[in-house]
């Protein structure tokens, strides 16, 4: 939860996704001002009637829509206190399976669209600081079988938000991301809408569940609070224990 009356002004990126919904959802019922932007034009309209909130169509396979995106919001708003970059896909196959295309797409999508959005976000708080929040995986830290190209592109996320970090902390501009283990959403829904598979995925995580959505909304909130201003550079697992904790075997 953030301050009521910080009157944060913020950007979500990737806001139609079931990830950057919630997430909007928790700042505007913390009484954020929010510029919401996604690739679907009209499921992003919706959402912006619902939160009353300014909306920009961008498209991670094209770079050169986020600038416009900051622009509004910057118009909007008079300053950009935080940015999320909620866009993002997954890939789960093993590198032998993995076409050039492929390769490139989850490139483009989860890692270069998250340096475009820090270019984009530094150099509209470079006078005035903020906050950053970019997301990594869970597959980052712990080897997990046909994840070879996202853990690549989410390992490119990791070090983009420590040298970020580095860099802008003299500005007062702080960039951290959260590292999720397997959320029920609309991306994964190929995953947990199988039953064996989301057997086999809650099996791994020791607190016997998927992740929500909210679980990692509230964790993006709070870094976006201007009250929390001492955690740069940091990646967080919020990941039911996937990382970093061996589950217990059925009957143990």
């Amino acid at each position: 939860m953030i301050s009521q009356n910080s009157n944060l002004s913020a950007v979500v990126l990737g806001a139609t996704g079931s990830v950057g919904t919630a997430l909007a959802r928790q700042l505007a019922d913390d009484g954020a001002r929010l510029l919401l932007a996604g690739r679907n034009a009209e499921t992003l309209q919706e959402l912006g009637r619902e939160l009353d909130a300014p909306t920009a169509v961008v498209d991670a396979h094209r770079p050169e829509t986020f600038p416009a995106a900051f622009r509004r919001a910057g118009e909007s708003f008079g300053e950009i206190h935080a940015v999320a970059n909620c866009i993002g896909s997954v890939l789960l196959k093993p590198a032998h399976a993995t076409s050039d295309d492929d390769w490139a797409e989850i490139l483009q999508v989860n890692a270069f669209s998250s340096f475009a959005i820090i270019r984009e976000a530094a150099a509209a708080m470079r006078s005035t600081g903020g906050n950053i929040v970019l997301f990594s995986s869970a597959a980052v830290r712990i080897g997990l079988p046909n994840h070879e190209a996202i853990a690549a592109a989410k390992g490119a996320v990791e070090g983009l938000v420590r040298s970020a970090a580095a860099t802008y902390a003299a500005r007062g501009i702080r960039v951290n991301a959260i590292a999720p283990g397997l959320v029920r959403s609309e991306m994964t829904r190929r995953i947990w809408e199988n039953d064996a598979s989301a057997a086999a995925s809650v099996a791994m995580h020791a607190l016997g569940r998927l992740g929500e959505p909210s679980d990692i909304a509230r964790l993006a909130a709070w870094l976006m609070d201007p009250d929390n201003s001492w955690t740069t550079g940091q990646v967080i697992g919020v990941d039911g224990g996937l990382s970093s904790v061996l589950a217990r075997r059925k009957g143990s």
